[in-house]
């Protein structure tokens, strides 16, 4: 059996790509470097918060209250 891409590792390798991604238009336009790894860094601000808040790990708010057995 394979490994399935979860939505989770999705999210990692878009973030991983845009902040990549913005210190490579960087090196490659006129555009300074240190705007576009901002504005990849922005990008991958945004992606994190889509998957906390937009799609969390979460089924419904009330898995929120469960306990962590192995904390206790």
């Amino acid at each position: 059996m394979g490994y399935t891409w979860q939505y989770y590792d999705l999210v990692l390798a878009a973030i991983f790509v845009s902040l990549i991604g913005g210190v490579a238009v960087g090196q490659l336009t006129a555009i300074p470097t240190t705007t576009t790894a901002i504005a990849g860094g922005f990008v991958g601000v945004l992606l994190v918060g889509h998957g906390l808040f937009v799609n969390g790990p979460v089924d419904a708010p009330d898995d929120l209250t469960d306990e962590v057995d192995s904390l206790n």
